[in-house]
């Protein structure tokens, strides 16, 4: 059980302030007349001591107190350009900026846990003693922005008044760090109090980026202080490493949801969407997919886009599934996102009128950005992650160079999309959900989609996911296991995250029109893993909507379908007529059977690895090995009597 407030402060211990008059008789000591005017709006005592204790360590030349306002936004993103942190390219409110070449991606092995003695911690995840923290910032925190600007902002994650939305204080050096806040979370100034008020508690974030030199690297670290809610990073550049109010809260929201929640609370690593049918009834999703896995590509494949990346989810008392997006915006990578697969978010990169800001991909000399998949001309060359550039550059390896990186990335505000629905995704109420889905890159065994049998069955299928390793994490290779595509975000062991998903999905507060169904997608099958000879996938991006839109049909029992031993898939002629409906498109018999053959023994496979990794986790649910017994009979059984591949045809119900 995760305690709070539990051992020493680290942070009022750097800065020496423990009362809310010291905070304050310190803070006007140091404030000018306009930053100490805004601050009086404040009143929380516990939000002062943070934010007073963190100059005192951090010993900025100057604090700059960011209220949301308008002029306040304005002058965060003109210091930006400034300092240099950005630079404006061609399209009005497009800016540019580079991560420091060695870190593109989370540092994830220099990223921590700050737990005390006795605290258990998941093995994904490494961790550091508080004594230890506390020595490593008290040498590296202090007097870390001297010479520099504070900015402090106050944030909503989460709609304001939403039941899991989370108050949190952004304090960083980087001008980067607080324009890439302004469009991706709420302001909070105005009623920052009685959010506090209401939630409890509210999180604190402490960066600064130090000089930006390759040399610092090494130093480089993100500390978790989950008892106190509470991160420091220092001497990084990545957002994923920097903008603590992603990755770094999300964590901390975890946390909270599994030990705080009552088993009414997720916090999850999912996109939510709505997809409108033809009668315009939305349906409401939310899906886990590791990052590079199609997850921004199935959020904007829907009709009625809310978030593509982070969900707090919870059991409402109408018997509902409920989700936010606890973000404001997306920090979307860029790579293969083009017309055909992504108009939506096209329109806003290629077209004027979105506050766009750009991240390590290729800019011409016209200053206009490029990246890999955009489907369009490229320059001959330009000035990309890792400087000047040109056709056919290669690394000291030999390797040719990209024209953007993997995890290039774009950072925009989710109303600036056509399909975003402006009055689910900003009440507080949250989205009506009614399927979740999970899905990873799986090149040869899982079909494009499928049902699980029921809510345990489900949890079983978001525990299983497998993906390629992807860019966004630094020194990322092979093929990893990724459960709920949240595993590198839960803070405790995951023996306790597993128990939150079963008895969630389980519950008796769901109404039967109010309970989800959980699904698998897979848009990664191959043509050589289906008896071709390509390497192409084995479909197309914009598939996806036939996919959601067959799983809305199930959820609203408006289809039948197929059963198999790990779950139900769709029949050839309900997918023939979405695709023909929605796509336009004459979807043959022949790549059903491909895509939806039963292939027996690499599902086996599957189950074996996962039975196997999960067997190295103590205390885990034994649900989770009955359900892969289940699959694993029905496997057996179905390989007996027809074989190690099944076209569907042949399976009870086809």
């Amino acid at each position: 059980m995760l305690k709070l407030n539990e051992g020493l402060d680290i942070l009022a211990e750097l800065g020496g302030l423990r009362s809310a008059e010291e905070a304050r008789t310190f803070l006007q000591s140091r404030l000018d007349p306009d930053s100490l005017a805004k601050l009086e709006r404040i009143r929380t005592g516990d939000v002062l001591i943070k934010i007073a204790n963190s100059i005192a360590v951090c010993r900025p030349d100057a604090v700059f107190i960011h209220t949301g306002s308008a002029a306040d936004s304005a002058w965060v993103r003109q210091a930006s350009l400034d300092k240099g942190e950005e630079k404006p390219l061609a399209m009005t409110n497009h800016t540019i900026h580079y991560d420091l070449p060695q870190e593109q991606g989370r540092i994830v092995d220099r990223t921590f846990y700050i737990i005390n003695e006795g605290d258990k911690v998941s093995a994904l995840g490494k961790k550091i003693l508080r004594d230890e923290a506390l020595a490593y910032l008290g040498d590296n925190l202090a007097g870390v922005m001297e010479g520099k600007t504070m900015m402090v902002g106050f944030f909503a994650r989460g709609p304001v008044g939403a039941a899991l939305s989370l108050p949190a204080l952004e304090i960083s050096s980087s001008t980067y760090v607080m324009h890439s806040g302004d469009i991706l979370y709420r302001h909070a100034y105005d009623g920052f109090d009685a959010q506090v008020q209401r939630a409890g508690r509210f999180l604190t974030n402490v960066h600064s980026e130090g000089q930006n030199r390759p040399e610092d690297l090494p130093n480089a670290r993100v500390f978790m202080d989950r008892s106190w809610l509470t991160t420091f990073s220092l001497f990084c550049t990545y957002a994923g490493n920097t903008l603590l109010l992603k990755k770094g809260n999300h964590r901390f929201a975890v946390d909270l949801a599994n030990y705080y929640g009552n088993n009414e609370a997720l916090s999850e690593h999912m996109f939510v969407t709505g997809m409108k049918d033809e009668t315009g009834r939305i349906t409401w999703f939310a899906g886990a997919a590791p990052s590079g896995c199609g997850k921004t590509t199935t959020a904007m494949a829907g009709t009625d886009f809310v978030g593509d990346d982070l969900a707090q989810m919870w059991i409402a008392g109408d018997g509902t599934l409920r989700a936010i997006n606890p973000e404001n915006g997306i920090f979307g990578i860029v790579a293969d996102v083009n017309r055909d697969g992504d108009p939506n978010l096209m329109k806003c990169l290629r077209e004027e009128g979105t506050e766009v800001i750009w991240s390590n991909v290729c800019i011409d000399e016209a200053r206009v950005p490029h990246w890999t998949g955009n489907n369009e001309p490229h320059p001959d060359k330009g000035f990309n992650f890792q400087g000047d550039w040109f056709k056919g550059k290669t690394d000291g390896g030999g390797k040719e160079i990209p024209i953007s990186h993997p995890n290039a990335r774009c950072t925009l505000r989710c109303s600036s999309l056509d399909n975003f629905n402006a009055e689910v995704g900003q009440s507080p109420e949250g989205a009506p959900v009614k399927v979740v889905t999970y899905s990873g890159r799986d090149g040869d065994t899982m079909p494009p989609v499928w049902v699980g049998r029921d809510s345990d069955h489900g949890v079983a299928i978001g525990a299983s996911i497998v993906s390629a390793a992807t860019a966004t994490e630094v020194g990322a290779t092979g093929v990893k296991r990724q459960p709920w595509a949240n595993a590198p975000f839960i803070p405790g062991p995951l023996a306790d995250h597993m128990k939150t998903q079963f008895a969630f999905y389980g519950s008796d507060k769901y109404t039967e029109a109010g309970r989800p169904i959980l699904a698998g997608l897979n848009y990664f099958l191959t043509d050589e893993a289906r008896g071709g000879t390509s390497t192409k996938l084995l479909g197309e991006k914009r598939d996806v909507k036939v996919w959601l839109s067959w799983l809305a049909k199930r959820a609203h029992g408006e289809v039948d379908a197929i059963e198999t031993p790990f779950g139900f898939i769709p029949k050839y002629e309900d997918l023939k007529s979405l695709f023909s409906s929605l796509l336009g498109k004459d979807y043959g018999k022949d790549l059903y059977d491909r895509q939806f053959s039963i292939y027996v023994d690499l599902i086996q496979a599957r189950i074996d690895l996962q039975k196997e990794a999960f067997g190295k986790e103590e205390n885990l649910p034994d649900r989770l090995f009955e359900v892969y017994g289940e699959w694993s009979e029905g496997l057996a059984a179905l390989k007996a009597s027809h074989g190690s591949v099944v076209k569907p045809d042949l399976l009870a119900g086809g």
